[in-house]
């Protein structure tokens, strides 16, 4: 692939084709004027010593070397390239609950804008890590495989919503499996499953799965969002709250118990999202425990700069025009080429 970095400097060429016209005018005023004077051919003879193409040829390796100028200006750039580079960091997947529980506001704004806040900022302190994204619901699906493009990544997070998943309940079992099987197979390096949740409707199996992840050396945290008392979900802008079949108002509480066994059958730590930052800065704590080992990550540079050529370029015209005399050499007026 080939562009400017700054293509608007190509503009400068309607300057030179100016200069271009002016130099031709001058020239047909220069030689109009020789012959009010008298003969050209006699005029010549009486100028031994004046050249009459080096003049045009200063000219023209002066403009050839401003066109390369220009060309310098507006950075020229080819292709894309890219280059595999060491990273020493850790692999982290994240699984978000997104059911509708998780729109219950007993943590400001609520729960799930909460967690992504939480995730946002883990994904800040990032620097040669790797970062995956789920989501799940009743079912759980890979919103970002597992990535060191960190921009990526606070892009997907903010799309996510409760829409994503039509199927409710809260699967934590399905995430875990799909978060063991997103990691590379690169050994030594730190893995962790981090799930957050509230736990309710929580469908079983989880504990299996978090010890079945740990066996493979891979640590899985929790972090439970919500209160124990419980608190209704909001239903859209109405100001009302969502309700069963029955008509009656639906709470929803934290399950902190079985947040709990999950991290401890999975080798982690269960951690209290609140109304405070402490929640994201005991998870920091423990992310950082985790080994850190050399990850190769492709890089993409997106374009190789070439005005390094055009200077040069531009440089050795300068100089040559600079070198070159207007009048002849008398020593070598038998070879001088630019007569």
């Amino acid at each position: 692939m080939f562009k400017f970095a700054n293509p608007n400097a190509l503009f400068l060429y309607i300057l030179l084709l100016l200069v271009v016209g002016i130099y031709f005018y001058t020239n047909h005023r220069r030689k109009s004027a020789l012959r009010k004077y008298g003969d050209p051919e006699l005029l010549t003879s009486l100028m031994p010593e004046v050249s009459k193409h080096r003049p045009q040829i200063k000219f023209w390796i002066t403009f050839v070397a401003l066109c390369f100028m220009v060309l310098l200006i507006a950075r020229p750039q080819f292709g894309s390239k890219v280059e595999t580079v060491k990273r020493h960091g850790i692999e982290t997947v994240i699984a978000l609950d997104i059911s509708n529980s998780m729109l219950a506001e007993d943590v400001a704004p609520n729960r799930l804008e909460k967690s992504k806040n939480i995730i946002s900022k883990l994904v800040d302190s990032f620097e040669d890590d790797k970062v995956g994204l789920i989501v799940f619901a009743g079912d759980a699906f890979i919103q970002l495989p597992i990535t060191s493009d960190f921009i990526s990544a606070k892009m997907f997070l903010e799309s996510i919503n409760p829409g994503l998943i039509t199927r409710q309940g809260t699967n934590i079992k399905a995430a875990i499996d799909m978060a063991t099987r997103s990691f590379t197979p690169r050994e030594g390096v730190g893995k962790a499953v981090i799930i957050i949740t509230d736990g309710e409707n929580h469908e079983g199996g989880a504990v299996e799965a978090a010890k079945a992840a740990a066996e493979k050396g891979m640590s899985v945290y929790v972090m439970g969002v919500g209160s124990l008392e419980g608190t209704p979900i909001p239903a859209g802008r109405s100001g009302d709250f969502r309700r069963d079949k029955e008509g009656n108002v639906i709470v929803t509480k934290l399950n902190e118990q079985m947040c709990q066994e999950i991290a401890a059958a999975g080798n982690g730590v269960y951690i209290r999202i609140d109304n405070t930052n402490n929640a994201q800065k005991l998870l920091q704590k423990e992310i950082d425990k985790l080994a850190k080992a050399d990850i190769e990550t492709a890089v993409y540079s997106e374009y190789d700069e070439q005005f390094q050529v055009m200077a040069w370029i531009a440089f050795v015209l300068l100089l040559l025009e600079m070198l070159l005399m207007v009048k002849k050499n008398p020593r070598f007026k038998d070879i001088d080429i630019f007569k």
